[in-house]
């Protein structure tokens, strides 16, 4: 019963948080509005509470929102279950179907993961002290591949997976036209890696926010190389933010 109640207070917490502010969802719509057009499908991997399903329905695009914590598809699915241009999937991404364990934050939802590597990562480090995953459940993996063999090939793909990026990205054999990815600075490394899986399904041009700013830090585009430099020299206070890839 506590776990419960902690678990609906840390999804309380994320809808104020993501549905709360008003300008938060403006400045997802001109953000989006630059990779999204009516009538278009997008992914939205590691979707959470739905903002950005909503912005993508604010756009008038349809949705694949993929989550695999039980508490936030039944979210979702209060959210978005009966529109008929929102398909929810109950499970992981990853490089191969099967199944992963996925190790909750029950306090803090927003950074369950499946990757220890990333709770490694933030063992100890600066903002990370109070985050504490304390559940483990086994889920459903699919692929990026076979979402889109399910649903069709997306205009977009928006991927916030807790450090799970990379293995998101591994299993889409063929880019769509654009993509974005979550970054953290305690897995410098895991950026590396998903910029580096992105030149080889032949992104050229690149672009990044910091935080929840939806504001891209540079005026024009960059290739794969000004990005990574441009990643490692961040402080460490920076935290996180999300990469942009364009073909």
């Amino acid at each position: 019963m506590l776990d419960a109640l902690r678990t609906f207070r840390g999804i309380v917490r994320s809808l104020f948080i993501y549905y709360g502010n008003r300008r938060h969802g403006e400045a997802l719509d001109r953000l989006y509005r630059q990779f999204v057009s009516p009538g278009d499908l997008v992914f939205d991997i590691g979707a959470h509470v739905g903002d950005r399903v909503a912005a993508f329905r604010r756009l008038q695009a349809r949705v694949v929102a993929v989550e695999p914590q039980p508490a936030l598809v039944k979210t979702l699915r209060l959210f978005y279950g009966r529109n008929p241009d929102v398909a929810i999937e109950a499970t992981a991404v990853g490089r191969e179907t099967g199944e992963t364990e996925l190790s909750l934050n029950i306090d803090n939802p927003t950074v369950s993961t499946a990757s220890v590597d990333f709770i490694a990562a933030a063992s100890g480090a600066a903002g990370w002290q109070r985050q504490i995953w304390s559940k483990r459940l086994r889920v459903p993996v699919t692929t990026l591949d076979a979402l889109i063999a399910r649903h069709g090939k997306p205009a977009f793909i928006k991927i916030d997976v807790e450090g799970f990026e990379a293995e998101a990205l591994a299993g889409l054999g063929k880019p769509v036209a654009a993509l974005s990815f979550e970054f953290t600075l305690i897995q410098r490394d895991i950026a590396r890696a998903c910029v580096e899986r992105c030149g080889a399904l032949g992104y050229r041009r690149f672009n990044a926010i910091l935080g929840e700013s939806q504001k891209f830090e540079h005026s024009e585009w960059i290739d794969a190389a000004a990005l990574t430099r441009w990643l490692e020299a961040l402080p460490p206070e920076a935290n996180s933010g999300d990469v942009y890839a364009r073909l």
